[in-house]
């Protein structure tokens, strides 16, 4: 399949990951390396001074909370301030509904 445009890439790597995870029989060992990798970069931040692998490892557990915890604060704050904001009024109409192009509704 040749794309001809972004919307129908998009289409096309929809349908082709939908059948790859179709044919997936054991989905958590394809998604290990990646939970595995993810974990590993909490790892690497650990203070190098702490040499015990339980200390690393409990160290490493905080660091990985403390992100979550911060991309969850920072989803409460997007998803307030786009509440506090007014909605804008539908593209191409005036606030009294009517189109902005002088024909009628």
């Amino acid at each position: 399949m040749v794309a001809r445009d972004a919307a129908e890439r998009r289409l096309i790597a929809g349908i082709a990951g939908n059948e790859s995870w179709a044919r997936t029989v054991d989905r958590a060992a394809r998604t290990a390396p990646a939970r595995a990798a993810a974990l590993d970069r909490f790892e690497r931040q650990v203070d190098p001074a702490i040499t015990e692998p339980a200390a690393r490892a409990q160290a490493a557990e905080h660091l990985r909370r403390a992100y979550f915890a911060r991309l969850a604060l920072k989803s409460a704050q997007a998803r307030r301030a786009k509440k506090a904001k007014p909605p804008k009024p539908p593209k191409g109409r005036r606030d009294n509904g009517r189109p902005t192009n002088g024909t009628a509704a």
